[in-house]
């Protein structure tokens, strides 16, 4: 829910147990990470939107003519993050954004990307589950915590504690993005943690009634429901990139090529050098284009692709190097 809109509400009071992690932005202990801070290397360039309900226990409930999130637009999400309420877009009820970047993230030091809402007050915010992807196909979500009561809905205009949150986006409020390390998913089969190519943001739907969402450790998650207005649910403002990865199969001498890249719908793509088992094109929303067998280290294939974004994924048996496609 944009919180621009005005603010005359009285705030639900925070229940006090649990207080297990940071604390909000500018505390002592905070996880927060300020959208101009000189870490950030990168930002999404692409996000892809599927609205859910501005009400998803009471579907026929409308605003300004629909019954589903409008407010923004995703490319409102895209480039860097500022501190400005309004420059984001809404997902709704369990609304989910895509979000692609120029180069993939990779496991470093500390947390590797950071997912900015636009919470007014430190303790007026909105959660979304955080999942991501090395091949645009299968995806794996970050273990989350909620310690908030579930006695009591907070409500459309209560409040959260960032101390009884981990692990789940929204956290913070505008201006400063929720960390996320990848670190936490290594152990995850068929993801590569160095390789990330795709990010999904899921809204969680703060009800703790049937349309209840749950945080790794089956605990509903309570945050501000119903939120019925055209800014419903999470509001994506950015993500942005600490850790690029470099993607490339270091081990022994290798070659990948893509061309014309931009292309205006004939692609050659060859590999040389390398042991590469499979090439894949997904889509930017993770669809598997076309999969190709290799037989041998030197191959080629031709292909001719509508316009659109693609990811050309050049599989070994330890790793994976992904290339990025534009059809003009």
């Amino acid at each position: 829910m944009n919180k621009i809109l005005p603010y005359l509400f009285s705030l639900s009071s925070i229940f006090a147990f649990g207080q297990s992690y940071a604390p909000a932005a500018g505390q002592p202990g905070s996880t927060a990470i300020a959208h101009d801070d000189t870490r950030f290397v990168a930002w999404a360039t692409k996000v892809e939107i599927q609205r859910g309900y501005i009400n998803i226990s009471d579907t026929s409930a409308t605003y300004d003519g629909s019954n589903r999130a409008s407010f923004g637009l995703p490319e409102n999400a895209t480039g860097p993050a500022t501190n400005v309420t309004t420059d984001v877009v809404s997902l709704g009820d369990s609304g989910i954004a895509i979000v692609t970047f120029d180069q993939a993230i990779k496991n470093g030091n500390g947390p590797d990307f950071a997912v900015f809402e636009n919470g007014l007050t430190d303790t007026f915010l909105e959660l979304a589950h955080v999942e991501v992807s090395s091949d645009g196909v299968n995806y794996f979500r970050f273990p989350s915590h909620s310690e908030t009561q579930t006695n009591t809905e907070v409500g459309s205009f209560g409040s959260l504690d960032p101390t009884y949150l981990y692990n789940l986006a929204g956290k913070y409020k505008v201006g400063f993005g929720t960390p996320f390390d990848l670190e936490d998913l290594k152990n995850e089969n068929g993801l590569n943690v160095n390789a990330i190519t795709h990010i999904k943001i899921i809204d969680v739907i703060g009800s703790i009634g049937e349309h209840a969402t749950f945080d790794a450790y089956g605990n509903k998650i309570n945050d501000l429901f119903p939120t019925a207005f055209n800014s419903g649910g999470f509001d994506l403002a950015a993500i942005g990139i600490i850790n690029e990865a470099v993607l490339s199969l270091n081990d022994e001498k290798s070659y990948f090529k893509v061309y014309p890249n931009p292309s205006t719908g004939f692609v050659n793509i060859k590999t040389k050098g390398k042991s590469v088992s499979e090439i894949c094109i997904t889509d930017q929303l993770g669809k598997r284009i076309s999969t190709k067998q290799l037989k041998t280290k030197n191959e080629e294939l031709s292909i001719d692709l509508p316009k659109g974004m693609y990811f050309i994924h050049f599989i070994s048996n330890t790793s994976t190097h992904v290339e990025r496609l534009i059809v003009q």
